[in-house]
């Protein structure tokens, strides 16, 4: 199987997670409204990010850098899936994620500004349960239609800072 292959594969693996997440969420909304609805899907999401954090990142902590390059080291085909602007900083780390298959799919769904946003804060609840599982202090900036470009922006610092 070519490289080139194996990439198309794996792009498609993340927007059938993009669908699934679609899809959960009009049924989640449509059976439990709004808020009870994404509530559970984002407790869902998080507790997932939390047990990957656990088993892989929380051993890189409490360095917030640690974790921070652990998390580039094994970003998909080698950051590729995930194009990021990085900086460094003596007490963590910012990434400023241009590009997200997730996005890109929900995009070509045709759906709506705010949906895209809503999911996209959705999807976000993984990363805040990965790095804070890790020990590392976690903000995000998802994406909107009113910040614009790229995708989310992740900042992470060492806990208590």
């Amino acid at each position: 199987m070519s490289e080139e292959t194996l990439r198309q594969e794996l792009e498609s693996s993340f927007r059938n997670r993009a669908d699934l997440y679609r899809l959960m969420h009009a049924e989640l909304v449509a059976e439990l409204g709004v808020a009870p609805g994404e509530a559970l899907m984002v407790r869902i999401i998080e507790r997932r990010g939390r047990e990957v954090g656990e088993g892989y990142f929380r051993a890189k902590g409490p360095s917030a850098l640690a974790v921070g390059e652990a998390f580039l080291a094994v970003s998909p085909d080698q950051g590729r899936m995930y194009p990021t602007e990085v900086e460094r900083h003596a007490d963590g780390i910012n990434f400023r994620v241009q590009r997200c298959p997730l996005k890109d799919a929900w995009n070509e769904a045709g759906l709506d500004a705010t949906t895209t946003a809503t999911l996209c804060r959705i999807a976000g609840a993984f990363d805040k349960g990965l790095f804070e599982a890790a020990g590392v202090a976690f903000r995000n900036a998802t994406w909107s239609e009113q910040r614009g470009g790229g995708c989310c922006h992740i900042m992470l610092r060492d806990a208590g800072r």
